[in-house]
């Protein structure tokens, strides 16, 4: 399996490893595989009898074809343990009728980035060898709020591994920022810019695409990769959750081997939902997608009108890891859907004006798979007490807008087939808002919320946020945007 960029005609001539190991193509584009590999039923049926780590590797086995199943197994064995998930990496929990909700955020920051991000580091120590790689790779990191926490955490103290996170200071909630601030390891840095995420993720791309930048680095050993989903070693794990989710769907007698089945997906990067689309063409019977977005609604207008507007009001809101105006993922689908040379003509558009509008046949092909729709700031706030109240389901405020999409396109499709929803983040990620969802009240403080929605809910704080507001802060520092290369520069030294 080679790997070509979502900009050029050229032929597919990288391996997994060398794409895991660069992250970015050279013409900023993005790794995509020459082909996508076939999952036929009979391996659908036999991967229900196996736990998720088998699962894993039989499915990433099909796309880094350089790796050896072994390898392959070892490494996922590793990343998704009893002691790093614990109760197991990606259940699926019922919330009502046909409604499932594919629990992402049981691993070591209680976020759905670790189920990618546990295992990617593994990923790329390997090829780091497979490539013959002698320079120590720099991660860099955009974050929106939960990626940082996730990739600090499965990178610290790698091997050969530094590892910089970049987030908006005024952009994550006050756990998330506790959560990286509080960061432990050796090769780790963390900085908050003046900005949004999109300023973030604009600026780390800027630096991958200095080539002065990339010689000094080079010439004190180093090289730049990434743990964002532009890295096609994070974005192909998230393939397995849809895999796993149908076998898991099987197995409770909810779903016959063949018959179909919905996604809904929280998404502003649109990482997950193109792995589930990816997933579809695979062969796994997934009827349709839902995006859903909150006000911040992007894609949903994309979805519905072909024309991607970033120039728009930008809005913080309760469910931070979505405010993103710029989807990277999306470049992908773009080229499955419209060929690499249009791609090439609307990410130029994409930053030169701010916007770009895909031909009436692409949106059409689009949108036999995807729907989209947003759920504003009050209905998720009522998504999430109704769906307490009445199922005794606590979701956190993503969860609770894919909820309310899903629903949605229920009421607009009357589609009634079973339909998987991603949870994505632990309701104590974002506790301040979903206690006063749930209550009506105002916690005594952010993190005092915590320990006030386990009492008003009789559920318990996850492990990697218990007694969080008695870690020891090691990060401090704020930049401006236009100081992030520096920043990095400075950290080096």
């Amino acid at each position: 399996m080679f790997y070509k960029s979502t900009r050029s005609n050229e032929k597919a001539a990288k391996t997994a490893a060398e794409v895991i190991k660069q992250g970015l193509a050279d013409d900023g584009g993005l790794f995509v595989p020459e082909s996508v590999p076939t999952l036929s039923l009979k391996e659908i049926e036999a991967l229900c009898k196996e736990d998720y780590p088998v699962r894993a590797a039989t499915i990433l086995s099909k796309f880094l074809s350089d790796y050896t199943y072994d390898e392959l197994l070892e490494d996922c064995r590793a990343a998704y343990d009893e002691k790093s998930f614990v109760g197991g990496a990606a259940p699926l929990v019922n919330i009502h009728d046909r409604f499932e909700s594919l629990e992402l955020w049981h691993g070591p920051t209680a976020a759905f980035k670790d189920m990618a991000l546990q295992i990617m580091p593994r990923l790329l120590s390997r090829a780091l060898v497979k490539t013959g790689e002698e320079r120590t790779a720099l991660i860099l990191v955009a974050t929106s709020g939960d990626t940082g926490k996730a990739a600090l955490e499965g990178y610290k103290d790698v091997p050969r591994v530094k590892i910089m996170v970049f987030y908006p200071v005024d952009g994550v909630s006050r756990v998330q920022k506790l959560q990286m601030a509080t960061q432990t390891g050796s090769n780790v840095n963390v900085c908050a810019i003046r900005g949004n995420f999109d300023d973030a993720q604009n600026g780390v791309k800027v630096i991958f695409g200095d080539k002065a930048m990339a010689e000094t680095l080079n010439q004190k050993g180093y090289f730049f990769s990434s743990a964002n989903s532009i890295n096609w070693g994070r974005l192909a794990p998230q393939i397995v959750y849809y895999v796993s989710a149908y076998c898991d769907l099987l197995n409770a007698g909810k779903c016959k081997l063949g018959e179909s089945f919905n996604v809904c997906v929280p998404t502003g990067n649109f990482g997950n939902i193109f792995a589930a689309y990816l997933a579809k063409l695979m062969g796994l019977p997934i009827h349709h997608m839902v995006c859903a977005s909150n006000t911040n609604n992007i894609l949903t207008d994309f979805l519905r009108t072909g024309t991607y507007d970033r120039n728009r009001d930008f809005y913080l809101t309760m469910s931070p890891s979505m405010d993103i105006l710029i989807s990277s993922n999306l470049e992908r689908l773009l080229y499955f859907t419209a060929g690499s040379e249009k791609t090439a003509a609307y990410m130029e558009a994409l930053k030169k004006d701010g916007c770009y509008t895909v031909d009436a046949e692409i949106l059409a092909e689009i949108r036999k798979n995807f729907s989209g729709y947003f759920t504003n700031e009050e209905e998720t706030a009522e998504t999430i007490k109704e769906t307490y109240a009445k199922y005794g389901y606590l979701a956190d405020t993503h969860t609770a807008v894919a909820i309310h999409a899903a629903e949605a396109y229920v009421g607009e499709s009357g589609d009634t087939r079973p339909m998987i929803i991603d949870s994505t983040a632990s309701p104590y990620k974002f506790a301040n808002n979903v206690y006063r969802s749930v209550t009506g009240k105002e916690a005594t403080s952010e993190l005092g919320a915590l320990d006030e929605l386990s009492a008003a809910t009789g559920t318990a704080i996850p492990y990697p946020l218990a007694g969080l507001a008695t870690r020891k802060v090691n990060f401090e520092k704020v930049v401006d945007r236009e100081q992030m290369a520096e920043a990095v520069l400075e950290y080096l030294n």
